[in-house]
């Protein structure tokens, strides 16, 4: 019975130490990150198996605990493979809310992951409310970012826009962008 005991504990312990390099996942107890990985589901991608692809609803992220991926196809993808290392967590957001996952990821070699299903964890943040004020910490502090990213664009596009000379025989009429 101990020796049992002591194997679930490993087998545990194998899938919550990569969650606690993860930033979303810094911050909480040790018992939470530890419920997450035990309402997780743990597979096992052979090579060549997609693990999530692009424009397709995401309603889980994927921790990749062990093995080799590689991503296909998305933004600034700068090479036509771009390697995901151990550790990696795809597509956090959709665990947490509807989104679309922005790129195709494929296993390399077999990919031993854990799947955190968005309605296993807002079952877990219904039951533990310190939980469900960290992820919207995480939210907030996500959509902060995008925003600052947002504005800084449409500066640079203002700012260049003032600058572009007038076509001969027209005017230049300028149409900032403004992200509040």
């Amino acid at each position: 019975m101990q020796r049992a005991l002591e194997m679930l504990v490993m087998a545990i312990d194998s899938f919550v130490k990569p969650m606690l390099k993860l930033e979303i996942f810094q911050g909480l107890r040790p018992l939470q990150i530890t419920e997450i990985a035990r309402r997780a589901y743990r597979v096992v991608y052979k090579p060549g198996d997609t693990i999530i692809r692009e424009d397709e609803e995401g309603d889980a992220a994927v921790i990749i605990v062990s093995g080799e991926a590689v991503r296909i196809a998305g933004p600034a993808l700068e090479e036509p493979a771009e390697a995901v290392p151990e550790g990696s967590l795809l597509g956090e957001m959709a665990m947490l809310i509807e989104t679309r996952h922005s790129s195709t990821i494929v296993a390399r070699t077999t990919v031993r992951a854990l799947r955190i299903a968005r309605e296993d964890l807002q079952d877990q943040m219904a039951e533990d409310a310190a939980l469900a004020d960290h992820f919207v910490q995480r939210i907030t502090a996500r959509l902060s970012t995008v925003l600052e990213s947002l504005r800084a664009i449409d500066s640079m596009v203002a700012d260049s826009a003032s600058i572009v000379p007038a076509s001969r025989g027209t005017s230049a009429t300028q149409h900032p962008i403004h992200v509040h």
